[in-house]
């Protein structure tokens, strides 16, 4: 596997020599962020040897490289989730090949489904903590001890003051902000009304099909790791309805401004 992070990062340096000091993950909601960067490259990810693509609609697939608020970036314009097939080691690879590049800061963004029965579709959500062990460890298998160590703490995964930063910053910029624990469920399929219960009793605020295990990783490497996600629907069981994918885009869509404001923000405060 390192072998295999060595094959992309090479690949990439043959088209780029830019040199990012944040990694953003660009989740639902976030899909036209391109728009505020200064953009340098962009690096399809099916033009990187041995690279996951992403199967989904709407997950365009490819690295963003440039700046936001003058701050050296590179973005993920879609990930690839663990339900589309892929090894949990060829998940996280695209994290570890941005920590390889530079990168010493991640900002992880995505859509959640509500837990939190005060949350409403639209809120915005700090992780605080995270669940993710319905998912295998990315870090199953040999150690890579070029990245880090065997058993790494994971006390502290989102990085305490990266998330007093993004408080200060949502607050002089009027955004409300929620905060919560974060449930990484494998997918595809939602969750149980059951499920729901049991993840509230077990301290969750919201649940998706990522980041769990992406932070996982970046904590291995000793980065510092950010977390926030758009709750764009409630899950199964809070309200009396059906959950449906089409939902969750069109709220992604409707915050798309308020949240690509509070992520530029953010990086400002990291300049």
């Amino acid at each position: 596997m390192y072998q295999k992070l060595q094959q992309c990062v090479q690949a990439i340096r043959a088209r780029t020599d830019f040199v990012p000091s944040v990694a953003l993950v660009l989740g639902s909601g976030l899909g036209k962020y391109a728009q505020e960067m200064d953009l340098v490259c962009e690096i399809p990810y099916a033009d990187i040897p041995g690279f996951p693509c992403s199967t989904v609609a709407g997950h365009d697939g490819r690295y963003l490289f440039g700046y936001v608020a003058g701050v050296p970036v590179v973005a993920m314009k879609g990930r690839v989730h663990y339900y589309e097939g892929y090894d949990i080691a060829d998940v996280v690879l695209p994290i570890r090949t941005m920590g390889l590049l530079g990168a010493k800061t991640l900002l992880l963004t995505n859509a959640a489904g509500g837990i939190d029965p005060t949350f409403v579709p639209g809120d915005l959500m700090l992780i605080t903590d995270q669940i993710a062990s319905a998912v295998p460890s990315p870090l199953r298998g040999p150690n890579l001890a070029e990245l880090g160590d065997r058993f790494p703490d994971m006390s502290e995964i989102y990085d305490r003051s990266l998330r007093e930063q993004v408080r200060q910053v949502a607050g002089e910029c009027g955004i409300p902000l929620r905060e919560g624990v974060y449930y990484q469920t494998a997918g595809p399929n939602y969750e149980t009304p059951a499920e729901i219960r049991c993840y509230r009793q077990a301290g969750a605020s919201a649940v998706g099909m990522s980041t769990g295990c992406e932070a996982i990783v970046a904590k291995h490497m000793g980065m510092k790791i950010c977390g926030i996600s758009c709750i764009t629907n409630m899950a199964a069981g809070i309200l009396d309805q059906p959950l449906a994918h089409e939902e969750v885009q069109q709220v992604a869509d409707r915050v798309q401004k308020q949240f690509s404001h509070l992520v530029t923000a953010v990086m400002k405060r990291l300049k």
